[in-house]
């Protein structure tokens, strides 16, 4: 009987434990190793890993923003980054940006990140505009990743299209530097934060130019596009202000992942901010007062009981 006792109360206390002392996994959705989102992503999932208990992470490399979009709609990942455009055309199914169907099940957790579109070009293809692009080789990012839907944007803002260029390349960051350093491929379009290593990388191995995107340009684009300029020498040879568009970046996860874990994983993103300022300078523009700026998809219950808690929102 007493065995039966004991027995019957660690049953019992077994049914009163904490769900949140279940082993939880979060699958980190990034980009390409080149980029930003992967050392954002990296550090992510060791915060996680370190501060959330019994969690284990896992980082997975990616095409971004729109690979990660359909990805955490099928339940493959937990948290996601990606571009503002992306997260709105897959919130509406916009099926020329890659979307078959509206993503309804993507819950926002909070803005981090601008972004800057970076139009870089050997100095020896003479390009420095856009227009400059005509009859010239252009690699334009992953196949309609982020950085492919904003060149669309960038070219048909200015009257192009691909047909215009001389060579379309669908490429990684890091492969459209080799090329051009190869000569090879005259210029890269890269949607990324300041500093993207593939960019520094290419600067420090021949002359480049930083093309402008004016803002007659990117008025035309429109939201959430929005002006804003590259500062002088973010990249070697850069000695002024290049004018271009930005495009803001989100943390993203979907409806089926508990509100407890998201509520714990948006605690520690702004707990956390020096870690993320370490693994990339774009980790120091990421602000708790800017959390909320311009969400175009819900945002999900766990992340919206932390911005309550903070005062954030009512």
């Amino acid at each position: 009987m007493k065995k039966l006792a004991i027995v019957g109360a660690v049953g019992v206390f077994a049914m009163l434990a904490p769900p949140a002392l279940a082993q939880q996994s979060i699958g980190v959705l990034t980009g390409g190793t080149s980029g930003i989102y992967y050392p954002l992503g990296v550090a992510l999932g060791k915060i996680y890993g370190e501060k959330i208990p019994n969690v284990k992470t896992q980082v997975q490399a990616t095409k971004a923003s729109v690979e990660n979009l359909i990805l955490l709609e099928q339940g493959k990942g937990e948290i996601a980054l990606t571009l503002g455009d992306s997260l709105k055309a897959g919130w509406d199914g916009d099926e020329d940006a890659g979307f078959k169907a509206k993503l309804g099940k993507l819950r926002a957790i909070a803005a981090i990140y601008p972004s800057h579109i970076q139009l870089v070009a050997t100095k020896e293809s003479g390009i420095k505009t856009v227009t400059d692009l005509k009859g010239k080789s252009l690699s334009v990012g992953a196949p309609k990743s982020g950085t492919e839907l904003n060149t669309r944007a960038i070219l048909k803002a200015a009257g192009m299209r691909y047909a215009d260029l001389g060579k379309v390349e669908y490429l990684p960051f890091a492969e459209s530097v080799d090329l051009m350093k190869n000569n090879q491929l005259a210029a890269t379009l890269q949607t990324a934060g300041l500093g993207v290593a593939s960019l520094r990388d290419l600067s420090n191995s021949v002359e480049a130019t930083v093309v402008s995107v004016p803002k007659a340009i990117v008025d035309k684009m429109g939201p959430p596009f929005t002006p804003v300029k590259i500062p002088a020498n973010t990249y070697k040879g850069q000695d002024k202000d290049v004018e271009t568009a930005g495009v803001p970046n989100y943390l993203v996860t979907h409806a089926g992942v508990s509100d407890e874990l998201v509520y714990q994983m948006t605690k520690q993103v702004f707990e956390s901010l020096p870690a993320l300022a370490a693994a990339h300078p774009a980790g120091k523009e990421i602000k708790l007062e800017t959390a909320l700026a311009g969400v175009p998809i819900p945002l999900h219950p766990g992340a919206e009981r932390y911005y309550k808690e903070k005062g954030l929102k009512k």
